[in-house]
């Protein structure tokens, strides 16, 4: 995409990010580490990235509402423009030194995505994506992978901090592992959906956070790869802010591992 052609907004999404980068790669060294709720990871780096990140939209755009992962994760999503930031996805990554985190920031209008970012500063990969533009990796096109046998397919996943429904998580980990090539695990659900955007995995599901994919679901789409959930949801929720349930899939895969995980659910 030519920078001349990018909005306002993506434009702004991607210096936040890059400014949030360069924080949280300072603070990597020297870790103030502590556990909302007892059991989910959370580091100083996570809340000054955050501050970097709402600081640039609330100067560029004073009357847009932020719902933010550490300052703001009560904000309404019925605002008409409406920013969704994980300042650090994949914070336990980032604690232990590992390369997979994203920092992930979407503009949403009327609650639809219309521009999103996705950053790994470990990597230096930006993941960018504009509604009806394409979506891009460094600036060069991406496009999801073309596979068509299950069998052959790469599929990620990942595991919530409380693990109260280890029988749900197995079932559906069996039943992937018994009919897919293999699984990954790579502890960033927003760098998972890239990944599968630009042709790395071949599917991706799971349950999360808004924050955790809001950015990558449009970055996938513009890519080629199909976004949906497992089970139909109920009428009048919106897809694009709904993490419960989640299916990425390159195209002709979606609807046999659709049917396979609601396979795998109905046998707990």
């Amino acid at each position: 995409m030519n920078n001349a052609t990018l909005s306002s907004q993506l434009t702004l999404a991607l210096q936040a990010a890059e400014a949030a980068g360069k924080a949280i790669m300072a603070a990597r060294d020297q870790l103030n580490i502590q556990f909302k709720g007892g059991h989910e990871l959370v580091t100083q780096a996570d809340v000054e990235a955050d501050r970097v990140i709402r600081s640039a939209i609330s100067a560029a755009f004073p009357q847009h509402q932020i719902l933010s992962e550490e300052l703001a994760p009560q904000q309404t999503t019925s605002a008409p423009d409406l920013w969704i930031v994980d300042p650090i996805d994949g914070t336990v990554n980032y604690a232990h030194q590992h390369p997979n985190v994203g920092i992930s920031i979407a503009y949403y209008r009327h609650g639809q995505a219309q521009a999103a970012v996705v950053h790994n500063p470990f990597l230096q990969e930006t993941f960018y994506a504009e509604a009806g533009a394409g979506a891009f990796l460094n600036d060069q096109r991406i496009h999801c992978a073309a596979t068509t046998e299950l069998k052959r397919a790469l599929v990620a996943t990942g595991f919530p901090y409380v693990k109260d429904n280890l029988p749900l998580l197995m079932a559906r980990l069996q039943r992937v592992l018994e009919n897919c090539a293999d699984v990954r695990r790579i502890g960033s659900a927003a760098l998972d959906i890239c990944w599968l955007a630009c042709g790395r995995l071949d599917a991706y599901y799971e349950t999360v956070q808004l924050w955790d994919f809001a950015a990558a679901q449009l970055i996938a789409r513009e890519a080629g790869v199909r976004f949906g959930h497992i089970h139909t949801l109920p009428e009048g929720v919106n897809p694009e802010l709904c993490g419960e349930n989640l299916l990425f899939s390159v195209p002709a895969l979606f609807a046999p591992l659709q049917q396979l995980l609601q396979q795998a659910d109905r046998s707990v």
